[in-house]
């Protein structure tokens, strides 16, 4: 295991960047505790990949140092960094049995062969492919090929990382479940310092320990899953996790008040914002609809289950809100009222706390 430090890192992929646009990963310091599980969450082209390849030597960085254990391998070689990685597609020997694909990475590192048989049975239990083992990989579905992936990442013992890049992409929905539950388990078992790559909110919400949430090839928030839900410290946060997402409305803050168009919404806190773009946030979980608040149109309910959305309309902006079950749904004249707490104030898509500037 490996504790894993960014020092001064960016990358980009043209030979002569000018502009922050010519950027895919702007500058990042960060240090990824050692035998802690991390999700990189973001949307396609936000730089997630590129910082994972990064990680496991694949690419080389524009600029900055990767360190493992305080030790510099920026220069290293792949092989040399002892990482195992997994990645969004199959990567498997067509002419190898699953047993000898599963085997392949501890026979190619001289492992004892009795270790090696009792490690590729158990790995071929926690993906389920304990009755194929000794099929050839040619001709078995897609699904079952990244389960080999996967079982290959995690047969050593002995990596400093396990580096996953959207490993789960291909495999059906069920096994999805399971193979989560898997790898929480083999990082709790083994302590593997993991970072799993992924733009699935629930994949990275129920995987890591801590997520890294990039946006634009910059990481605007780590921490942990509560943490991402009750202080998004970025736009981008409270708007990408979450289901649906967080309101944002543009507003002018002084003290305790903010103005929405003309209206007034109470606030948890005083604020003093500095200049820029000023906006209030709240999750659609703290709206409550009656007859105080903004005032606002009901353009139509959603039922999900446990609970529904009503999609609101205000002067124009779209807002969301959780009615629970049970709950009549509101007529004509309502109006959405924001818990003052859960609101949070944004300054150019960054949070603010009460009484800072």
């Amino acid at each position: 295991m490996a504790k894993i430090t960014l020092d001064n890192l960016a990358h980009s992929y043209l030979p002569a960047p000018k502009g922050e646009e010519d950027w895919a990963l702007k500058e990042l310091n960060h240090v990824w505790g050692d035998g802690e599980a991390y999700a990189l969450l973001g949307a396609s082209g936000c730089g997630k990949s590129t910082l994972l390849n990064i990680i496991s030597g694949l690419l080389h960085p524009s600029q900055g140092r990767i360190l493992f254990n305080d030790a510099d391998v920026t220069g290293q070689p792949t092989a040399a960094r002892n990482i195992a990685q997994v990645f969004q597609f199959p990567v498997v020997y067509d002419t190898m049995t699953v047993r000898e694909n599963l085997a392949f990475p501890l026979k190619n590192r001289g492992a004892e062969a009795g270790y090696i048989a009792t490690r590729v049975q158990a790995i071929a239990q926690m993906i389920d492919m304990e009755d194929t083992l000794d099929r050839k990989a040619r001709g078995l579905t897609a699904d079952a090929k990244q389960k080999i992936s996967l079982g290959r990442g995690m047969v050593r013992e002995d990596v400093n990382a396990l580096l996953f890049d959207e490993p789960l992409t291909v495999i059906d929905p069920h096994m999805k479940w399971e193979l989560r539950t898997q790898l929480k388990a083999l990082h709790h078992e083994f302590g593997h310092t993991m970072i799993y790559v992924t733009h699935d909110q629930t994949e990275a919400l129920t995987f890591a320990d801590k997520v890294v949430v990039m946006h634009d090839g910059r990481v605007v928030q780590v921490g942990t899953p509560e943490e991402l839900f009750e202080r998004p410290a970025h736009t981008f946060v409270g708007y990408f996790i979450g289901s649906p997402g967080m309101n944002l409305l543009d507003a002018e803050v002084a003290g305790k008040v903010a103005r929405v168009a003309g209206h007034e919404v109470p606030l948890g806190g005083a604020y003093d914002p500095p200049g820029g773009r000023v906006q209030i946030g709240v999750r659609p979980e703290f709206v409550s609809l009656g007859d105080a608040g903004l005032p606002v149109t009901v353009t139509r309910i959603e039922d999900v289950g446990r609970h529904r959305i009503a999609r609101l309309d205000f002067e124009g902006s779209a807002l969301n809100a959780l009615l629970p079950e049970g709950v009549p749904v509101p007529g004509d004249g309502v109006r959405a009222r924001f818990e003052p707490g859960a609101v949070s104030v944004y300054v150019d898509d960054w949070r603010v706390t009460p009484g800072v500037a």
